[in-house]
């Protein structure tokens, strides 16, 4: 069951607040004394507003020496055919390492395929993952299959599946869909926005996109939550129109959830995972916490785990899956064994 709550009727939801269920709704109860989410501020601008904060500033200090470690890790990375989840003559699915560029994968395929015959002029990257994000990698063979593949996506025929390892605030629900406005903002980095601010022009001359993504809790402090069925689970979607007052250091509970993507922005998931007060470990650009127990994370934990599609040629449904790594097994140890 889905609820849903209208722009401008967001739920509060806070430390204390407890979710009641009956039979076909929830019913989210809070106090006064703190918020979910606040109230909407008053802006006299002629540019919409971002609801998440600014990147901090000890991302301008972390991420130019990721990007320089990832340049130098790229530029040896070799692809071997442990990496292929997938192949046929038309597609082939990898499984991306954390900290390598897709450019540098997709470089490195054509000689992995020169024994195969396969034209290597016409390799084409389906979908792009971020330089720290793991998984599944799709590359088409074919200049036609590579337009199949961008209609597929533009038309979100497409469907993908994320793990992320997060550290904050255990959330109160088990499910969630956020709707959001995505955009860059005036210094240049990628911003949550108001859903009502869609369609808005931002500086520089780019609009407001929507955004759009589900979110399924898995795990808190490595406790495994029971696996049900979809119809079995509620769902509240939340309607973002004004900023979030979750602290993301207000507590430190590890939290690995699945998310799916219901469109295709830049970093979508990652602001996200911030704007609900548990941003994805390593992840500095978005409040995500740098030194964990111990360990310091060079890069985070965001892992694209399946697409599934139906295939081009064939018309066959075909389901890519790619190994977690090793954060996300932890957890379901007891699964695997």
């Amino acid at each position: 069951m889905t609820v849903k709550f209208p722009l401008g009727q967001i739920p509060l939801l806070n430390c204390s607040g407890r979710i009641f269920r009956h039979r076909r709704f929830i019913s989210i109860m809070a106090n006064q004394s703190s918020s979910y989410f606040d109230s909407a501020t008053a802006a006299t601008t002629d540019y919409p507003i971002p609801l998440s904060p600014p990147m901090p500033d000890i991302s301008k200090e972390i991420e130019p020496h990721r990007a320089l470690t990832a340049s130098s890790k790229s530029a040896l990375f070799t692809l071997s055919r442990s990496h292929v989840i997938f192949e046929d003559e038309w597609l082939i699915a990898v499984n991306k390492p954390q900290g390598v560029y897709c450019e540098s994968v997709l470089s490195s395929l054509p000689a992995l395929l020169n024994d195969t015959g396969a034209n290597v002029s016409e390799l084409h990257l389906a979908n792009r993952l971020d330089r720290d994000t793991s998984g599944v990698m799709l590359i088409t063979k074919l200049h036609k299959v590579a337009a199949k593949f961008v209609k597929a996506f533009t038309d979100h025929k497409v469907r993908k599946t994320y793990l992320a390892f997060c550290v904050g605030l255990a959330p109160k629900w088990e499910k969630i869909t956020v709707k959001s406005g995505h955009g860059r903002s005036k210094y240049g980095a990628w911003r949550v926005y108001a859903a009502s601010d869609v369609g808005r022009k931002l500086p520089g001359g780019s609009l407001v996109k929507d955004m759009e993504t589900s979110f399924e809790v898995l795990s808190v402090n490595s406790e495994c939550f029971k696996e049900v069925s979809d119809l079995q689970k509620d769902e509240a979607v939340v309607i973002v129109q004004e900023k979030s007052v979750i602290g993301c250091d207000s507590k430190n509970d590890e939290i690995l959830v699945r998310a799916r993507p219901r469109s295709g922005r830049t970093h979508q998931i990652r602001l996200h995972c911030q704007y609900l007060g548990i941003p994805i470990r390593g992840d500095v650009r978005y409040e995500g916490v740098y030194d964990w127990k111990g360990s310091r994370y060079d890069g985070h934990d965001l892992h694209a785990e399946s697409l599934s599609f139906e295939h081009p040629i064939t018309g066959k449904a075909i389901l890519l899956q790619a190994p977690p790594p090793s954060w996300a097994i932890q957890p379901f140890r007891s699964q695997f064994e």
